[in-house]
């Protein structure tokens, strides 16, 4: 290969990993799914979620937690399956996208903002020991594809090819 056709290579390798936004988080809901309809009829479901994450401090023989609490907003049919089988507790695990939301706060006027995590794909986890998902069945024919939406600016757009080409 000539270094004109190695540097295209790469530089289409570049592009793409500088386009990747890809989430996978798992963790049990803090609160009731929250459903919601849009004017044009889409269902929209938040979420809380609570991630832990236990680790040792070095020279330190005592575990320590931390815990990371994100918004997950859930479209289309797989929103109202999520309102339908969980509630507070449920162990979830969810593949999806960020999403950086702006706007000024009407009662004191200041810019607020907050990241949220789109979802793709909400996995249902097996309750308890008992290693039933909610509803029954194993946790993937829990699993929902989402059916899309575009609503708010949340556009559901065609699935990201992740494979990466080299």
């Amino acid at each position: 290969m000539t270094l004109e056709v190695l540097n295209k290579k790469k530089i289409e390798r570049e592009e793409v990993l500088m386009e990747l936004n890809k989430v996978y988080i798992a963790g049990n809901l803090t609160r009731d799914p929250e459903l919601r309809m849009t004017p044009g009829g889409t269902a929209v479901c938040d979420l809380g979620l609570a991630s832990n994450r236990r680790y040792r401090k070095q020279g330190d023989d005592q575990m320590q937690e931390e815990t990371c609490f994100v918004t997950i907003t859930v479209w289309g049919r797989q929103a109202e399956s999520c309102n339908q089988y969980l509630n507070k507790g449920s162990g979830v695990l969810v593949e999806g996208r960020l999403k950086f939301d702006s706007w000024d706060d009407k009662d004191t006027g200041k810019k607020r903002t907050k990241l949220t995590v789109v979802a793709d794909r909400v996995h249902f986890m097996p309750r308890g020991g008992d290693g039933a998902a909610p509803g029954g069945g194993s946790s993937s024919a829990r699993e929902l594809q989402s059916s899309g939406g575009d609503s708010a600016g949340y556009e559901q757009g065609p699935p990201v090819n992740d494979e990466v080409p080299f």
